[in-house]
């Protein structure tokens, strides 16, 4: 578990791919447990220790997590993820060259659906039944000779966004299968990093920008 920030009201973790965020049927000890423990052994906190989870990362993504120590951080980050304001969320993906040429950089925006029993989302005709548009703005900032490099900004948080919007322009996301890689990563992770989360402090209101070191594979890219 890596600590990248800090302070009395909230806490940051750079989760790997192989960390889940909460506890699920794998029965795998949680980020949230991990954080409540080093919590209690270095401030030497007695009885149950209070921490918030305002958002989630899935398991083979890795990246920045937040964590709210205080009933009033949890209350005001909640609302800052639900409405995304105050906040910026800032991914890098490596993806598969696309099939077809899309611009340098520009906005994507898809309606899409989940299906329950499959974990996985679709895009749909715009109107549908329980469909939710889905935006990002992406930018391309690095190429190599099989992957190239984005920079996602986030604009809303539906289910598989970014994985389900990236395949459906042609583009999957390395090692991503359920969405249309041509193969897995060795480490069963997806590339796909929450880089840097910017925000208004719940409690100072100072900005903030947590910015999380990216896994090795991204460092080819020069960046």
């Amino acid at each position: 578990m890596e600590i990248i920030y800090e302070d009395n009201h909230i806490i940051a973790v750079n989760k790997t791919c192989n960390e889940i965020v909460q506890g699920d049927k794998t029965g795998d000890t949680p980020l949230l447990d991990m954080v409540k423990a080093y919590i209690k052994e270095k401030y030497q906190k007695p009885g149950e220790v209070f921490l918030g989870l305002p958002h989630r990362l899935d398991r083979p993504t890795s990246g920045v997590v937040l964590f709210a120590r205080t009933s009033k951080a949890l209350t005001r980050l909640n609302a800052m993820f639900q409405t995304h304001e105050e906040i910026r969320k800032i991914y890098w993906a490596l993806v598969e060259k696309p099939t077809r040429p899309i611009p340098q950089s520009g906005q994507l925006t898809h309606w899409l659906i989940k299906r329950e029993e499959q974990n996985k989302s679709y895009v749909v005709e715009p109107g549908k039944k329980g469909a939710k548009q889905a935006i990002l703005n992406y930018e391309r900032i690095a190429e190599g000779d099989h992957y190239d490099l984005l920079q996602i900004e986030l604009l809303t948080g539906r289910h598989h966004q970014i994985r389900c919007q990236l395949a459906a322009i042609g583009c999957p996301i390395k090692g991503d299968i359920k969405y249309g890689a041509r193969r897995t990563n060795k480490d069963g992770g997806i590339s796909l990093h929450a880089r840097q989360i910017a925000f208004v402090h719940p409690v100072s209101k100072q900005d903030i920008v947590i910015t999380a070191p990216a896994p090795e594979e991204f460092g080819k890219y020069g960046k």
